[in-house]
């Protein structure tokens, strides 16, 4: 059965950003964001799989 949330008054809509490998390109992160428009891309240090260390992942568009 899908669960179906229904929004109240003062809840934030949040989008998923994915997040890729600067070193390969390969996409492998989803992050929750406000649906804001936010001059500032997100920039983390996650492990990559295909790297096979961890390296800086950035938003993409």
């Amino acid at each position: 059965m899908k669960k179906t949330y229904v929004l109240k008054k003062g809840d934030i809509m949040v989008k998923k950003t994915v997040l890729s490998c600067v070193q390969c390109g390969n996409r492998n992160y989803t992050v929750p964001t406000s649906k804001e428009n936010v001059a500032i891309r997100i920039e983390r240090k996650k492990y990559c799989a295909h790297c096979n260390m961890h390296t800086l992942h950035k938003q993409t568009l």
